[in-house]
């Protein structure tokens, strides 16, 4: 579970970063959830488009998409999303700690 400070840096981090996922009119394949693994464990933090032309809803289709690969949802806004998995063997991403109580 992220914390509102580390969902804000990897909100920071996105802002550079292109779409790399399109959902289109077909909404969630098995080819796009294959895809999105392999961009969580080279990149860590994935950030994705929804087409005008798909029928299901943004946040349908972005819990389908972070369950199916085990991911957490930083962000979405408008027709984009963005999507974070830490990649334990080789992390690319360090967030900032979460406070002690």
């Amino acid at each position: 579970m992220l914390t509102s400070k580390q969902r804000s840096y990897l909100k920071s981090l996105a802002v550079g970063e292109p779409d790399i996922l399109h959902v289109g009119k077909d909404g969630l394949t098995p080819n796009l959830i294959v895809q999105a693994k392999d961009a969580l464990r080279s990149r860590e933090l994935i950030k994705g488009k929804m087409q005008q032309n798909c029928m299901e809803e943004l946040k349908d289709i972005v819990d389908q998409l972070a369950n199916s690969t085990d991911s957490e949802v930083v962000f979405t806004i408008g027709n984009k999303f963005v999507l974070y998995k830490r990649n334990h063997t080789d992390p690319k991403i360090e967030l900032p700690k979460k406070a002690k109580k």
